[in-house]
């Protein structure tokens, strides 16, 4: 993608010294043109050349000085601030790296396959702006981001793209920051332009509808309708009608039209009215439409049939009035824009989201969504959970989706770049024609892949895979003219790609309308056709198919896709296998072999195959019609493809073997048979039996002929295995329903998420769907949804909320992803991912294959800087019962996290931990609470009216060690909003009490022992009776400086920028060690002393604000003087007098007499009480710091941390103890 907006580039290149720029382009052609160098330079290899090019291109066309000249600002190998890794070479300001160059030699040809390393390479490298890549034979350039960029070949540059690269890199243009300012420059005119052209389309589409209402609501198209639905009608084709004006605005600039033609159009239709000739203006246009669909030519001028469903005749739009006036105004000023140079089709992206907004806004009013009425634009794309992508995360999810694909098949076909390379000369035939057949291998594969987004709003995702597949096209171009040594020419290949490759659905019918045109306007070319696009991008439901829930939008995608799908031919088929040694074949008969004991299996035995059995057919939705199971063998009546056979019957034979084998019999105590050498007796036999069922009698016969089997061998009936039977079968009519092969090669997207779901809807999405939780989020869906529309090894990536990682609703949708896909990278997203959204996002890939678990996920993290990157492996999921993926630990960190993890015993399984009361909520309590209740505070009180009065505290009053004394009294009782149980809050017992917001990453906690309520800002912890545990140990675990740090890298609550928070959930699942008692009594003695000295501290600091207040009547401090110890004499003073002043202004407005400012007698006076208030003061903070650090230590020992790790929890630990002492001492050491 360009780096620059082509104005703001033209005015620099106005401005640049033609001369200089002239001298630099003949000392590059004198020495890249030359074919011989050429030849030279495509022969060397990598190391060879490094040098020689930054010589030849920087120093001598673009003046650097390379090392080791004096005052150079040039250099090979320059290393990484952190790491061993160096970059090939580096452009210096001030000894530092402001761009990075990453070279390879000519053999490698896709200069995107270096990209990621040279931006490692930046990452890095703290003052780098420029990232420099290069073959030796095309050049790269980018600022900042890896997403946009300029390409230069250097082998053929002209002068006017020379004049490109002299702005970009040439020595007194990138050392004075020019390559960046052109950058801002046309970030800036891009966004102006944006702006001022949203705002005159967006008037012309409000005027354009308004003007449709106001001359078309009584026309005869529309006799008999709803005045409702008429409107509805006219605002989708004004947005179809501003869509075919945007293609002519586009088209008239790029060369797809005759120039000015809609300056043209409106100078015909004035002169026509001059001669009295007059016709409608819209009449006209809608020429010029019928133009672009059937094509014409003229004497001037001729028009190409463009049509692709766009310009097709439609019998609304050709039948309405609009104003003459209306489209003159707005055409023209829409027309004066260049759509070449200021317009192009980013900003035109920019637009659609825009548009969607309105869209969206208007329909609501129009009444067609009656929930909506009244929403702004912004609430109405959150109520429907629509939030737009970004152009880098679009890009790289391409890239781990497509891109991987194409590579692993570029590998399966052995394509490698550099032998395409190699001259022709010498090379036999047959080789060369063995390299040309793999890139048409390779291009019809790539016709074939199916890229799908299921919610493709204005068509961002759909585009990105479209530039995608373009260039890899053109990779193929470029590698077979290498091959066959002639001139490259780029195949048209975009309608192909559009017919074959993309596809998209969306639940709006004006987002579908924008998407094809967003792909049109990307792929149409003077004299080509548009692809019809409404087989491919279609509107619906992605998630609802059934048309009594999701009316008209209901989407069947089987249906709508049938060339993705296939529908599958089931048969009826009844299927026989019996355990091992139970039946003798024809083979051991034939061999003589002697079978050994039959495996019979008893009715517990029957059961628990059964329980498998049911499971599978839960899982795969089999079709089983009938089934029974007598002792040494089964019956299984299935409806299925003949293909699945064998794959099914070997599932259902595997796990209820493994259900077996795991067994034990709980009365026996005995596991299940084996050999006496140990390994595992078989349960069924190797083969199976199959009869294809050919007609009715036989299908009814065979259901009798299962069910009565039992008693056909006088086995007795199992009411357990009756009832599991009863959940295993489904109907006939239900087994033989449509069912489907198939699905797209990729999916990909931003589903939406955050949005309202009505009663109807979420009824059938839970159950429909596997993974809806307690509170449906429609991205959960999408994300099981995507599972079922991808084939076998399919993959899918999509940007979500980080939610799912670790929430306690979503541990079903985490269940499914480990056992439906296998994941492969989660990205954590920078917070500024989405404007408009306010909920931190990631990137899932993954794909439809069951993971075996033996491996890990790749996780990156752009939310931190530098970009960091690591591995996590699937154990350490699944040892957790939630299943919570930690992904927001950094490696540094995660070794410590997972020392925590290995202590089993979590606070939950010996403390009661509970979320403190929520007071106000209207409807909830009894009697239901009225609107006014949390309005006028009515529960709350500052005195104690009764024994129903308790005092209350909320978060604000937890510190470390120390609970500030309540200043309100709360009526307790069931008319609170969520009271919780009296037990917690009537009693002496001693309790902890949690904050809920976190300070400075540290957990606050206290203990508590007297009756009081804490509110839905703190929660409360206490020991569960007939548990030995110490409370005080329990605390000085949870305020220990290693517990917030396991908190901090494990719950991505804990790091939000605005209320970091301490979740219910999260403190239940904080590791707890239970071991030795020396280590409770020696923590527990510290906290009790901590204790103490905290509340003389709070005191002592509390006596002196009153004492103050007391010498000058005022009644409200500063924060500085209410941390009057954190202060030194000189601010104490000057603060007190500033507040002195601010009082005296309210006293003399309140006719009070004004206090008197410290002089400097008193000044004196007060230097003595301050000064020994804040010794005492800072001892009891010593002291208190000193015991901290000892709590610490013993904490950091009791979960067996080495000095390193301790080194990473606390900074301050080299202070504390060295580390020879550290890895020396024990408990007793410690404790001196």
């Amino acid at each position: 993608m360009s780096l620059f907006q082509h104005s703001v580039l033209n005015k620099y290149l106005k401005d640049a010294n033609q001369e200089e720029m002239k001298a630099a382009y003949k000392r590059l052609v004198l020495f890249f043109h030359n074919e011989y160098i050429q030849q030279n330079i495509r022969e060397s290899k990598e190391e060879q050349f490094q040098e020689g090019f930054l010589r030849e291109l920087f120093v001598s066309v673009l003046g650097y000085t390379i090392n080791p000249d004096r005052d150079f600002n040039l250099t090979t190998e320059f290393k990484n601030e952190r790491g061993a890794k160096k970059a090939d070479g580096a452009i210096l300001q001030n000894g530092a790296a402001i761009g990075v160059i990453e070279l390879k030699s000519t053999k490698t040809k896709d200069l995107e396959s270096i990209r990621l390393q040279a931006f490692d390479y930046k990452a890095n490298q703290q003052k780098c702006v420029y990232v420099i890549t290069s073959n030796f034979e095309k050049v790269r350039f980018y600022i900042n981001n890896a997403v946009d960029f300029e390409e230069f070949d250097l082998f053929k540059i002209k002068y006017e793209e020379f004049q490109l690269l002299w702005l970009c890199l040439a020595k007194e243009n990138l050392l004075n920051g020019v390559p960046l300012a052109i950058k801002e420059a046309s970030i800036l005119k891009e966004e102006n332009v944006t702006k001022q052209i949203y705002l005159d389309y967006s008037l012309f589409k409000r005027e354009l509808y308004n003007d449709l209402i106001e001359n078309n609501l009584g026309i005869e198209i529309f006799k008999g309708k709803e005045e409702k639905d008429i409107k509805l009608q006219l605002f989708k084709k004004s947005q179809k009608l501003l869509d075919r004006f945007l293609f002519i605005f586009f088209g008239e600039d790029r060369g797809l039209l005759p120039p000015n033609s809609i300056s043209q159009i409106l100078k015909q239709w004035e002169q026509l009215k001059e001669l009295d000739e007059y016709k409608p203006l819209y009449d006209r246009y809608k020429k010029y439409f019928n133009y672009l669909n059937t094509g014409w030519k003229g004497k001037q001028y001729e028009i190409f049939a463009y049509n692709g469903g766009l310009f097709t005749p439609d019998e609304i739009l050709d039948s309405v009035v609009i104003s003459d006036v209306l489209l003159q105004k707005h055409t023209r000023v829409l027309t004066a824009y260049d759509f070449e140079t200021d317009v192009d089709v980013n900003i035109l992206g920019h637009i659609f989201e825009n548009s969607l907004n309105e869209i969206e806004e208007i329909t609501a009013q129009i009444g067609a969504i009656d929930s909506t009425e009244g929403l702004t634009p912004l609430n109405k794309r959150k109520k429907d959970g629509i939030f737009y992508t970004p152009k880098y995360i679009t890009k790289y999810i391409v890239e781990n989706t497509v891109g991987k694909l194409c590579d692993e098949k570029k590998t399966e076909l052995a394509i490698k770049e550099g032998e395409y390379l190699k001259s022709r000369k010498g090379r036999p035939v047959q080789k060369l024609k063995e390299l040309d057949e793999k890139l048409t291998t390779y291009r019809n594969w790539l016709l074939t892949l199916t890229i799908c987004d299921p919610a493709c709003g204005s068509g961002a995702f759909l585009n990105q895979a479209l530039d995608f597949l373009i260039h890899e096209h053109h990779y193929i171009d470029e590698l077979k003219a290498k091959l066959l040594e002639v001139p490259m020419i780029f195949t048209e290949v975009e309608n192909s790609i559009l017919e074959n490759n993309i596809f998209g659905v969306d639940i709006n019918e004006e987002s579908v309308e924008i998407a094809k045109l967003s792909l049109w306007l990307r792929t149409a070319q003077k004299g080509r056709k548009l692809t019809t696009l409404s087989n491919n991008v279609k509107c619906g439901n992605s998630l609802i198919d059934d048309p009594e829930v999701a009316g008209e939008k209901a989407f069947n995608w089987q249906n709508e896709f049938p060339g993705v799908f296939r529908k599958k031919n089931k048969k009826a088929w009844h299927i026989t296998t019996a355990t091992h040694n139970s039946r003798t074949s024809q083979r051991m008969w034939n061999l003589n072999i002697e079978p050994g004991e039959a495996v019979w299996l008893d009715e517990e035995k029957e059961v628990l195959i059964t329980r498998a059995i049911l499971e599978i057919v839960k899982e795969d939705k089999l079709n089983v019609l009938q089934y029974n199971i007598c002792g040494d063998h089964m019956h299984i009546m299935l409806v299925c493809e003949k293909q699945e056979l064998n794959e099914i019957v070997a599932k259902i034979k595997g796990r209820s073997s493994y259900f077996l084998n795991r067994w034990v019999n709980p009365s026996e105590q005995k596991a299940a048979p084996k050999y006496a050498d140990g390994t595992r007796i078989p349960t069924w036999t190797r083969k199976f039996n199959t009869s294809f069922i050919t007609s009715d009698e036989k299908f009814h016969n065979t259901i009798e002929y299962i069910k009565n089997n039992r008693q056909k061998h006088q086995l007795p009936e199992n009411n357990e295995l009756q009832t599991l039977v009863e959940k295993m079968i489904c109907t006939r009519e239900h087994a033989f329903r449509n069912e489907y092969n198939g699905g797209f090669d990729v999916v990909i997207g931003n589903p939406p998420y955050g949005a309202k779901l009505d009663k109807t809807d979420e009824k059938y999405l839970r159950n429909y769907f596997k993974v809806a939780s307690y509170q449906i989020d429609t991205y959960i869906l999408f994300i099981e949804k995507s599972i079922s529309l991808v084939h076998n090894y399919g993959k899918c990536g999509l940007i979500i909320p980080s939610a799912f990682v670790n929430s306690v609703y979503d541990i079903e949708l985490r269940n499914f992803l480990l056992n439906k896909s296998k994941i492969e990278e989660i990205v954590i997203a920078p917070s500024s991912a989405f404007q408009d959204a306010t909920v931190e996002t990631l990137i899932l890939t993954y794909c439809k294959e069951k993971s075996n678990h033996t491996k890990s996920f790749s996780v990156k993290r752009w939310d931190i800087k530098p970009e960091i990157k690591y591995d996590i492996d699937f154990k350490e999921i699944l040892e957790t019962n939630s299943k919570t993926f930690p992904v927001y630990v950094d490696p540094y960190k995660y070794s410590i996290v997972k020392k925590v993890q290995q202590v089993k015993s979590k606070l939950n399984d010996f403390a009661e931990v509970v979320w403190g009361v929520k007071v106000y909520q209207t409807g909830k309590g009894e009697p239901k609470q009225e609107p006014y209740y949390s309005k006028e505070k009515i529960f709350h009180s500052k005195i104690k009216h009764d024994d129903l009065y308790l005092p209350l505290i909320g978060g604000k009053s937890i510190s470390r060690y120390y609970l500030s004394p309540a200043n309100q009294f709360l009526k307790y009782g069931k008319w609170l909003a969520e009271p919780r149980n009296p037990s917690w809050f009537k009693t002496n017992e001693k309790r902890i009490i949690v904050r809920e917001i976190t300070s400075n990453g540290m957990i606050q906690a206290t203990i508590i022992d007297e009756p009081l309520v804490f509110s839905n800002s703190v929660d409360g912890i206490r020991i569960r009776k007939r548990v030995d545990f110490n409370i005080e140990y329990l605390l000085g675990i949870l305020n220990s400086k290693l517990i917030s740090f396991y908190h901090l890298n494990t719950s991505p609550n804990s790091f939000k920028s605005t209320f970091p928070k301490v979740l219910l959930k999260d403190l239940k699942e904080i590791p707890i060690h239970e071991l030795l008692n020396k280590y409770q009594a020696f923590i527990s003695v510290n906290v009790e002393g901590i204790g103490e000295k905290a509340e003389k501290k709070e005191e002592l600091e509390h006596n002196f604000i009153k004492y103050l207040q007391s010498q000058f009547q005022i009644e409200t401090f500063s924060k500085k003087l209410q941390n009057w110890h954190k202060l030194e004499f000189g601010e104490f003073i000057k603060e007190l007098n500033k507040t002195i002043k601010t009082s005296n202004k309210l006293r003399t407005n309140n006719g009070v007499h004004p206090i008197a400012l410290l002089s400097k007698t008193d000044e004196m006076e007060w230097m003595e009480v301050f000064e020994t208030k804040k010794a005492e003061a800072q001892k009891l903070k010593d002291e208190i710091n000193k015991t901290d650090h000892e709590i610490d230590l013993m904490v950091y020992k009791l979960y067996e941390l080495s000095y390193e790790e301790a080194l990473i929890v606390d900074t301050e630990l080299p202070g504390i103890i060295s580390r020879d002492k550290y890895e020396k001492a024990g408990i007793e050491e410690l404790k001196k």
